[in-house]
């Protein structure tokens, strides 16, 4: 009976145990290669090898532009210094050259001083420096005016009542009308049939061009936008832009070009007239001069040719013969100074006004 069981129970048991014996021979997990589970260090050393590199060379590319910036530093840094010398140099040169200005301007009011003794009028004024001086030590009935700028606009050509045409004003008018400090008769002018006045040649107000003409007889005679006094002749209205003139009129006959005589026309020579005459020093001061003639304030007048001595002796560089005549009218500080020639002063069409 027992062995009945026992072979019962070895029948139960069988299947049970084939199927662990099978499994252990067949365990897949037994079947992974040792290799399978490694890490791929190959690949990882790759790409360490390759960030390495990249590292290096971005290490590199740094240094590069490092030595670079610090190249275009050292270079800004030299240009600056350079920049910095040669504006220290150029504010030399300025203080140099107003002090050569100054020197030369304090010779000219020794020599000035010299030929007419001291002036009789100053006026340091913050767009102009103006000294009047008497010419009655050079044996003439007038009056001359050194000006010193510091102000372009300080200078203005003023159409009478500010019209083309018109009746005439007289140097006085304008220049009180304008709170002038001085003012001296400007261009030549003609008289309509009207009774009214226009002016000879080119006129220039404010840069604005009033007149023109090509009248090669004419000189124009103007300042431009740094207040330097511009002559002679014009012969397009793109000259005045060209030339930066801001104020102007025309006359007859330019007396000195480079501290050289010009000629006299033959209508003109040898003839004592009141005078009004324009120019600059050698220094760049502008001169204006207004002589008596035809008897006014006891003078016959002085011709072109002794007014082309008087100027170069005076250090006069350029210069130029304003309407004259009966026309010549001296103004400062709230009067007329020198004698009309017809007793009172001549309505013209143009002055030269000196704002304070």
């Amino acid at each position: 009976m027992r062995g009945k069981w026992a072979i019962h129970l070895c029948l139960l048991c069988a299947p049970v145990i084939g199927f662990y014996t099978a499994f252990a021979q067949t365990n897949p997990v037994h079947n992974i290669e040792a290799t399978s589970l490694q890490l791929p260090l190959d690949k990882v050393t790759e790409k360490l090898g390759d960030f390495a590199k990249t590292t290096e060379e971005t290490q590199e590319s740094v240094d590069k532009t490092t030595d670079e910036l610090e190249k275009i530093h050292s270079l800004a840094s030299k240009e600056k210094k350079e920049y910095d010398e040669q504006n220290k140099q150029l504010d030399n040169l300025i203080s140099t050259s107003k002090d050569h200005l100054k020197q030369s301007g304090d010779v000219l009011d020794t020599v000035l001083s010299g030929l007419l003794g001291n002036p009789i009028g100053q006026t340091f004024g913050k767009n102009a420096t103006v000294k009047v001086y008497s010419l009655a030590e050079s044996g003439y009935s007038g009056y001359m005016a050194k000006v010193r700028l510091t102000n372009p606009n300080a200078l203005k050509m003023v159409l009478a009542n500010d019209k083309v045409v018109s009746k005439g004003e007289t140097t006085s008018h304008a220049a009180k009308r304008k709170g002038a400090l001085l003012a001296i008769n400007a261009g030549g002018f003609n008289t309509n049939k009207n009774g009214t006045l226009s002016p000879l040649g080119v006129t220039v107000v404010d840069g604005q061009i009033k007149t023109f003409s090509t009248n090669t007889k004419l000189s124009f005679v103007g300042f431009n936008n740094q207040g330097h006094l511009v002559g002679g002749k014009l012969k397009s209205q793109s000259e005045v832009k060209q030339k930066g003139i801001l104020q102007g009129a025309s006359f007859l006959p330019t007396l000195l070009q480079g501290g050289k005589k010009q000629p006299i026309p033959r209508d003109w020579a040898n003839t004592k007239h009141p005078r009004t005459l324009i120019g600059h020093f050698t220094n760049g001061d502008i001169l204006i001069i207004v002589i008596d003639g035809r008897g006014g304030g006891g003078s016959n007048g002085v011709t072109l040719e002794e007014a082309q001595n008087k100027l170069l002796e005076f250090h006069v560089r350029d210069a130029y013969n304003l309407d004259g005549g009966g026309s010549s009218a001296f103004y400062y500080k709230g009067k007329i100074l020198n004698h009309p020639s017809d007793g009172r002063e001549r309505p013209v069409t143009s002055n030269i006004v000196v704002m304070p």
